[in-house]
């Protein structure tokens, strides 16, 4: 057990040398099997572990070993997987939230970083990482004027064999810009472009500057993105631009951008990603616990659920087991199914956080619009 590391310290002098010579013998946190051993060392008040597992006490004490400033926590965690966490030191009555500083590991997000932990089996998947040996796809930011939204920009990805004698599938990524800051898509799509084992596509990287109002079920946004972008997109490259060639993805709200834009426009985008989505809904009435900011869409999943309609062919969902979020996306998988449907689900132990979207990217999108490599086995 993990926690077997304290014992030890416990049964040293508990000097500061044998607190120095114990910290150096160790790397933090402590995972051994099913359990995990967070460290703090320090004068405080009292400190706390706060994470985001759902179902788990968000906030949980450190006990400090007696003699020395050592503070410890052993927790059941179990293989596989990956949780994002920091550490709360209170000093004079006021807690700081900070980064754990033994453990190195960061996953960063638009709100800063985290510290994170691997439970034993998680691997770190080793084509997010740069390859020489893969040339790198050209990203542009281009600016459209659009009839709905008026001059917006996106970014444009063109992989590396690239030529215009060819057609190539189309890839619309909601909050594309944080798809390429935290989640390594521009490597990703290197790497598995050039295996063989996702097509050579377009991808488009939009971003909204009023996300939580456009994503949630907004005619506009849905106009814009089918009216004026994707034709945009088509007019300026040879795609194929076919529904089986169009794939429309994004997490969280933007998974709810994605699936009420299908539906909006049924049969047009023939693949579609879901990642984390918040697909909030109600089965009485129309209040949500969520606030006012998600009532556009438990409307529009209310609706959806009431009527599920094919919208689309394939049907990517994934969601982490710690999120809150998991109940709504295990119940929207069999209604996805019950229309027609193909789809695939996968669920991680992992949590509302840009590493557990990327970590599924491989699968999702191999399947999606997998490549040559692929192609040749289904």
């Amino acid at each position: 057990m993990s926690a077997g590391v304290i014992a030890e310290l416990e049964a040293s002098p508990r000097t500061r040398e044998a607190v120095d010579a114990w910290i150096g013998r160790h790397k933090f946190p402590v995972v051994v099997g099913p359990s995990i051993t967070f460290v703090w060392r320090g004068d405080a008040e009292a400190v706390h572990l706060k994470h985001w597992v759902f179902g788990l006490p968000s906030s949980q004490s450190l006990a400090r070993v007696d003699g020395t400033d050592v503070w410890h926590l052993t927790m059941q965690l179990p293989p596989g997987s990956r949780v994002e966490y920091k550490l709360e030191i209170v000093r004079h009555g006021k807690g700081e939230w900070i980064q754990d500083p033994l453990n190195g590991a960061l996953a960063r997000d638009p709100f800063g970083a985290n510290s994170v932990a691997h439970g034993t089996g998680y691997e770190v998947p080793t084509w997010i990482h740069h390859d020489r040996a893969a040339p790198p796809g050209r990203l542009d930011e281009i600016f459209l004027d659009s009839k709905t939204f008026g001059r917006r920009s996106f970014g444009l990805y063109v992989p590396a064999r690239f030529k215009r004698s060819r057609r190539y599938p189309l890839l619309v990524v909601h909050d594309g810009h944080d798809y390429l800051r935290y989640a390594s898509m521009g490597t990703v799509l290197d790497n598995l472009i050039d295996r063989l084992e996702v097509a050579d596509a377009i991808v488009v990287f939009t971003s909204s500057p009023d996300r939580l109002r456009e994503y949630a079920d907004d005619e506009r946004h849905a106009r814009y993105l089918t009216e004026d972008l994707v034709p945009f997109v088509e007019r300026t490259f040879p795609l194929e631009a076919v529904p089986q060639s169009r794939c429309l993805m994004g997490a969280s709200f933007g998974a709810v951008a994605a699936l009420s834009t299908a539906c909006r426009y049924p049969g047009f985008y023939g693949r579609l990603l879901l990642q984390s989505g918040s697909f909030a809904f109600t089965d009485i009435g129309d209040r949500n616990h969520r606030g006012p900011l998600f009532d556009p869409v438990v409307a529009f999943m209310n609706r959806f659920r009431a009527e599920p309609t094919a919208v689309s062919e394939r049907v990517f969902v994934s969601c982490g087991m710690y999120e809150s979020l998991i109940y709504e996306n295990r119940s929207l998988v069999p209604m996805l199914l019950g229309t027609g449907m193909d789809v695939r689900y996968v669920e991680a132990r992992d949590g509302h956080n840009w590493e557990n979207w990327r970590d599924r990217l491989r699968d999702a999108l191999s399947w999606l619009l997998p490549g040559p490599f692929l192609l040749v086995y289904e």
